[in-house]
């Protein structure tokens, strides 16, 4: 099936035969849905803080800042921002000279609000040609922000100037992720086309917010591996060619597990790069940044008092029990078999599901109609346990789990913090936590060819599947993306 070119192809990607064969089996047999036990809510499965606990977390996370710890603001930036102009490419390429739909004319009537106006008006003359405006703003005639990711896209307004998306994460990581040697660090992963670009910006601006908040930036960036691209197959379920060669296309965002995967520290806070509001509106994101941070703390330290108690022997039944109780009724880990195990089996039960990555994921009341979000799900090994689920992978034609699935009660908004390492202070390797049966199969074209293109398992869905995961509400307050231009005119943003 492979040429000696194919396969110095492979080599060069760093891409075995075995991983093309693994991604084909799985063109033909599809990926499995997902069983699931229950929707999450407040009932069963996702943590509610009333406010006179916050305290308890927030002094948690406060004391842990202080215990020269390394905390990283993982921010997925690579994405470009052409699906946020969609509405004015449209626009653009058809044959209409004014603008027509709600949208468009939105646009026009709020275009002196966005922050990107000066610099609009700068480099394109006045006039009212509505069309010229708007090559001006996303081609390489002006501004080029068609092929901008959005991190570099000027989001906000200040009185000393505009900031774009990626300097409202430099402003939000100084805000809760300052250690006590004031060092604030903020991971961005980018595309390599886009690289240097952020780093000029990086370079330029992290002197005048490290000055502001006395905080030293440590900024660094990574991009997708090329050993994480997928296959991509034909429609008899054969490797794609074009061009003699094969095809491969990007993994998703799931593959970014392999760049969290090689940073190295304590604990990671993971936010997509366009959820980031003006500083007017930020007292409630630091809030409950704060707070997921120390519920993490908060577990972290009840699982690592477990696991030394474990490892030295010297515990009794009744901790057993108790630690029992912690996986069922904090970690909302069900397994129908462990009234049936011994002491021996059961304390190897316990160590194995203790001992894992952590994450603590903010969680929104839907507001609409419901989405992909916290479910209890069940594992290979029958237990059940809190998973982010995408609609996709669930079996939607099942009445039973359509059920489940409409009555979520919340959606997840992308707003995780981490701990990467285990009760030795060991880092633990993420790849061992993936399930990988939880990719996705879509429909795509290259020069009118049909093809299947094959992601990863999402980075807080599959790929997260087998870390202890602790769901918490938060308000829809701090839930702010940006998905197409005039969002940015929402009071939000403004």
């Amino acid at each position: 099936m492979f040429t000696q070119i194919d396969i110095q192809q492979l080599n060069a990607k760093g891409i075995s035969i075995a991983q093309i064969e693994e991604q084909l089996a799985y063109f033909k047999k599809g990926f499995p849905y997902l069983s699931i036990h229950a929707s999450a809510s407040i009932e069963k499965g996702i943590k509610y803080i009333p406010e006179n606990e916050q305290d308890f977390f927030l002094d948690k996370w406060s004391s842990y800042l202080k215990a020269n710890k390394k905390i990283v603001k993982f921010v997925p930036a690579s994405g470009a921002a052409s699906r946020m102009f969609k509405d004015l490419f449209e626009f653009l390429d058809s044959k209409s000279s004014e603008p027509e739909s709600p949208f468009l004319k939105k646009f026009f009537e709020g275009i002196s609000k966005f922050a990107f106006y000066d610099s609009l008006e700068s480099v394109g003359e006045k006039n009212d040609d509505r069309k010229k405006i708007i090559e001006i703003l996303l081609t390489n005639k002006g501004l080029n922000y068609g092929q901008l990711p959005k991190g570099l896209i000027l989001f906000h307004n200040y009185p000393d100037g505009p900031r774009t998306a990626m300097e409202e994460h430099l402003v939000e990581g100084a805000l809760y992720t300052c250690n006590e040697a004031g060092e604030v660090a903020i991971h961005f992963t980018v595309s390599p086309e886009h690289r240097e670009l952020f780093q000029n910006l990086a370079s330029q601006k992290s002197p005048l917010y490290a000055e502001r908040f006395g905080v030293n930036y440590q900024i660094d960036f990574s991009e997708q591996k090329s050993s994480t691209d997928t296959i991509a197959a034909d429609s008899e379920n054969q490797p794609f060619r074009d061009k003699e060669q094969l095809l491969f296309r990007p993994g998703g965002h799931g593959a970014l597990i392999e760049n969290l995967n090689d940073i190295f520290a304590d604990v990671v806070f993971i936010k997509n790069v366009d959820n980031v509001v003006p500083d007017s509106f930020k007292p409630v994101t630091i809030l409950y940044k704060q707070l997921l941070a120390g519920v993490l703390v908060d577990y972290q330290q009840k699982i690592f008092e477990y696991l030394h108690l474990i490892d030295s022997g010297k515990y009794e039944h009744e901790q057993l029990m108790e630690m029992v109780h912690f996986l069922q009724d904090e970690l909302c880990i069900k397994n129908p078999e462990t009234k049936m195990l011994e002491d021996v089996e059961l304390v190897l039960y316990i160590k194995s599901k203790l001992n894992r990555p952590l994450r603590v994921c903010g969680m929104v009341r839907n507001q609409g109609e419901p989405g992909g979000g916290p479910f209890l799900a069940v594992n290979a090994d029958d237990t059940v346990s809190p998973q982010i689920l995408e609609s996709s992978q669930i079996d939607l034609k099942d009445p039973e789990k359509k059920r489940l699935f409409e009555q979520g009660t919340h959606f997840n908004p992308v707003d995780l913090v981490c701990a990467l390492k285990n009760y030795k202070a060991e880092k633990f390797d993420l790849l061992r936590y993936v399930d990988k049966n939880t990719g996705f199969i879509s429909l795509k074209s290259k020069n009118g060819k049909e093809l299947k293109a094959l992601e990863l398992p999402g980075l807080w869905n599959g790929a997260m599947s087998d870390w202890n995961t602790v769901f918490v509400e938060v308000p829809v307050e701090t839930f702010n993306p940006v998905k197409t231009v005039n969002d940015l005119l929402r009071k939000e943003h403004q």
